[in-house]
């Protein structure tokens, strides 16, 4: 758990320059803390003299202000610059796990728990440590430097006792870090069980053990709130710890000011610069050492995203993207993640122009293949060459947003209106949409809710008629359809692939019956047939 991971700009090459100019201003503010310890001296001493003091305050007015109006940038800066960092992690990650295959990403509750709670954890870590850990590094180096200067005994005391702080913070924080990471697992744990429960839930309702879960969720619930407490009393006792050793270290360099004050062997200039300026070495450290361990989750979500958000090389057999309507598949093995069984074994097929079907039983590996050919899987074996692919699944993913903008998503967004209405009559869904309000710009819930099943397949064929991808990729393209829907699409289908090549997954006959090559996948073997 490193305070600051230098990765974090290369990851997120936008976040570089707010991270400088959130350094900038709080070695800014930094600064103006020390001339405010020289404004604060000279103040006062002017009074005691009986000096003419008006001056004095005029500069301590003016360095409060300034440290004020810093302070409240920082806080600015700090607030748009974490929600900078979390939005750029965020993006960065989902970015990764859309072009990795289905192997390089996570469970999907891992995921959901890093991409939702690990980036909002990065937000005040960016807030309020990044501040601090720049002030960490520049003020005590300005203060010392002053130190010096002024009184060379009370640097001294200072230089020796500065180092504790950072010492004991990095002892402490070895067990904070160890906390952090139990927490991680108590919470994704959590979020792992839950998610199993809600898929489940209309199964242990069935079977009347839905009760019993609610206990579960309670005891797991429970190891992440004695988690998240342990973390808070090791943050607390940290804070205790360096403003104990952060006292008794002033309160060493204030006796020895005191006694050559009472000796005359230093002038009260010098004596309350010294005593100024001491608490503002210690004081960013202690501040570093108490905001590290109060985000120590911010920290730890960091090390977690960028390790998810760095780009691995993925061996080959994937598609190569080119604009050539054609599918090379050279002796392909597939065993899923965790089992040695192979569900697709030396499978060797070549489709070009027209229709390909693939049938076989339930579980043959007939959507593992145009995943495979998708690139969204990695083969065990073998190598897959194909065009740039389009591909619609059973059920595919609609935005939550209008018609329009469900048709255009991946295609070219300068589609006229007139497209999309061809490209709906040709799935047989424009008198639906005409008779909608608003047309085209009708909302669509999350997920196209509102539409029926076999309505949110057929948008989704819609928008690869509008594609112009060479290769087009589909699962089942004729489910959840009526009879009169089988024909219309097996129609549209028979007419895309004069230009394109097709390779669909189905257990339709009518399919069969019209393509040009047909893939059989069995429990052993694949047959191809012309």
């Amino acid at each position: 758990m490193k305070p600051f991971d230098p990765r974090l700009l290369q990851v997120a090459p936008t976040v570089r320059r707010p991270v400088i100019l959130l350094g900038a201003v709080a070695a800014g503010q930094g600064a103006a803390a020390i001339g405010l310890a020289f404004a604060l001296a000279r103040l006062v001493t002017d009074v005691v003299a009986h000096e003419d003091w008006v001056r004095s305050a005029g500069w301590v007015v003016v360095a409060f202000l300034v440290r004020a109006g810093l302070g409240m940038l920082v806080e600015r800066v700090g607030a748009s610059t974490a929600t900078e960092v979390s939005a750029a992690l965020r993006r960065g990650l989902l970015e990764r796990w859309l072009a990795a295959p289905v192997e390089g990403r996570p469970d999907a509750e891992k995921a959901s728990t890093l991409a939702v709670q690990g980036a909002s954890a990065v937000e005040p870590y960016a807030a309020r440590f990044l501040p601090a850990l720049v002030a960490g590094v520049v003020v005590p180096v300005l203060a010392v430097s002053a130190l010096l200067v002024v009184d060379p005994l009370s640097a001294v005391v200072v230089i020796a006792t500065l180092p504790l702080l950072p010492l004991f913070a990095a002892l402490i924080g070895r067990t904070t870090e160890d906390d952090t990471m139990r927490r991680w697992r108590a919470l994704e744990q959590l979020a792992g069980h839950f998610g199993d429960v809600m898929r489940g839930l209309p199964t242990l309702v069935a079977f009347g053990r839905a009760r019993r879960q609610v206990e579960v969720v309670r005891a797991v619930s429970e190891q992440d709130r004695l988690a998240t407490m342990r973390t808070l009393r090791l943050a607390f006792l940290s804070s205790a710890a360096l403003e104990l050793l952060a006292t008794i270290s002033v309160a060493i360099v204030a006796v020895c000011v005191g006694l050559r004050l009472t000796h005359g062997s230093m002038t009260l200039h010098a004596g309350l610069l010294a005593i100024l300026l001491a608490p503002e070495a210690y004081w960013p450290i202690r501040k570093v050492g108490a905001e590290f361990h109060a985000a120590a989750d911010g920290a730890t979500a960091i090390s977690r995203l960028l390790e998810h958000s760095v780009d691995g090389a993925h061996s080959g057999g994937t598609p190569s993207g080119s604009g050539v309507p054609a599918v090379v598949v050279e002796g392909l093995g597939y065993a899923y993640p965790g089992s040695q069984a192979r569900v697709i074994d030396d499978l060797s097929l070549t489709a070009g122009l027209g229709l390909t079907v693939v049938t076989g039983e339930s579980g043959s590996g007939k959507s593992t293949l145009l995943d495979l050919v998708a690139g969204l899987r990695l083969p065990c074996s073998g190598t897959v060459e194909a065009g740039r692919v389009h591909y619609v699944t059973q059920r595919p993913f609609l935005p939550d947003g209008t018609i329009t903008e469900a048709l255009r998503m991946g295609n070219a967004p300068e589609l006229t209106a007139q497209e999309l209405w061809s490209a709906l009559r040709q799935v047989g869904l424009d008198e639906l949409v005409a008779r909608l309000p608003d047309g085209l710009d009708t909302s669509l819930g999350d997920d196209g809710f509102g539409l029926s099943a076999g309505q949110r397949l057929r948008l989704g064929l819609a928008r690869a008629v509008l594609s112009d991808a060479p290769v087009l990729l589909l699962d089942e393209p004729t489910a959840h359809l009526d009879r009169e829907g089988s024909a219309l699409v097996t129609g549209l289908l028979r007419n895309l692939a004069a230009e394109r090549c097709i390779v669909a997954a189905t257990h339709a006959s009518e399919l069969v019956a019209t393509a040009e090559q047909h893939v059989h996948l069995g429990r052993t073997l694949a047959e191809v047939t012309a």
